[in-house]
């Protein structure tokens, strides 16, 4: 029995060793360096809009007068309290990232769907930010659950124009990448701390961002709706890929034909590609290979960018890119 108990003992060993090393193993980002985009040096004249990419999809967007976020994601709890505890938002981490990002005051905050690692932290960062907060029925109860205000929570009604500042918001129905985990709504207030699949999905949205400068799609996760975004037009996709390099090249295309195609831009911008259970520093780190296959998604890009005749690129962390209007980040990938 001795003997079986320390065969048993041996062998969880080597299992937790293997699932430490898979969850720790990532790909290099160094093939694709030649993507990485900077905004051109010197001051150009005109109305301009600037993104700053904060990992996940949250994007700090501000043409200079007004500034819209979406999600707001910072705290990035560790694997071991996603998995086997229950979360929170962490304020002080929070407060660290928005002083860092330049977002004190933010118009809006807008989750593309409910899960944790995008709305968990929305409602305290518009508390601060003096934002309002707007998303679906689900969020709104993560903002209830957080006592965050209800004259600041928006109930989104799909396909309806909001304006803020020279911004015009309008979210419009999308679907979640297809990975079955904490689908469903969120159907009371959510009080944390609370496990991760408490934070169910509660409809997605695909946020169309129209500016005097041009327009912005975030598309939050790999998911569509199919014909949803038909007659829309964006000049720049910011291209949720979480999950996508797990998938059949006939899933990729169709994500592709009805997400970017669809609404014909010069340039693609894949996010959602970075490992979310670690701290927002000064790089970020992609998706471990045992969850995804970051590599085949922007090697798939990368191709379809180059037989469609558009710009690809990559957004660096923290640093705020212009993205439209005069002195506009090349994307050439």
């Amino acid at each position: 029995m001795r003997r079986v108990l320390l065969a048993l003992l041996v062998l969880l060993a080597l299992l937790a060793g293997w699932l430490f090393y898979r969850l720790n193993d990532r790909p290099s980002l160094d093939p694709y360096a030649s993507l990485w985009l900077a905004s051109p040096a010197g001051a150009a004249a005109g109305p301009q809009v600037t993104v700053s990419f904060l990992g996940v999809s949250t994007l700090l967007i501000s043409d200079g007068e007004t500034a819209l976020m979406t999600d707001g994601f910072f705290t990035r709890p560790p694997k071991r309290s996603v998995f086997l505890g229950r979360i929170a938002p962490d304020p002080e981490r929070i407060a660290r990232s928005l002083e860092r990002a330049g977002a004190g005051q933010l118009a809006a905050v807008f989750p593309v769907h409910s899960h944790y690692d995008h709305a968990m932290d929305s409602p305290e960062v518009a508390r601060r930010a003096g934002a309002l907060l707007v998303g679906s029925e689900s969020t709104a109860n993560i903002a209830r659950g957080a006592g965050f205000p209800e004259n600041r929570i928006r109930v989104v009604t799909p396909g309806e124009p909001m304006d803020f500042g020279a911004f015009t918001v309008t979210e419009i129905p999308s679907q979640h990448f297809p990975h079955g985990m904490a689908m469903g709504e969120i159907d009371s207030p959510l009080v944390p701390p609370a496990s991760a699949m408490e934070y169910k999905e509660g409809g997605s949205f695909s946020v169309l961002v129209e500016h005097p400068a041009g327009s912005l799609l975030v598309q939050g996760s790999a998911g569509w709706q199919e014909g949803a975004l038909a007659g829309r037009h964006a000049d720049v996709v910011l291209l949720g890929i979480g999950g996508l390099g797990t998938r059949d090249d006939a899933y990729r295309e169709s994500y592709w034909r009805e997400v970017v195609a669809a609404v014909a831009p010069r340039c693609v911008i894949p996010i959602h590609w970075d490992d979310f259970t670690l701290p927002l520093g000064d790089q970020l780190e992609p998706s471990p290979t045992i969850l995804d296959d970051v590599p085949a998604s922007l090697d798939f890009l990368i191709q379809k960018t180059s037989d469609s005749s558009l710009g690809m690129g990559l957004l660096p962390v923290w640093k705020p890119v212009v993205l439209l209007g005069p002195g506009a980040a090349s994307c050439g990938g």
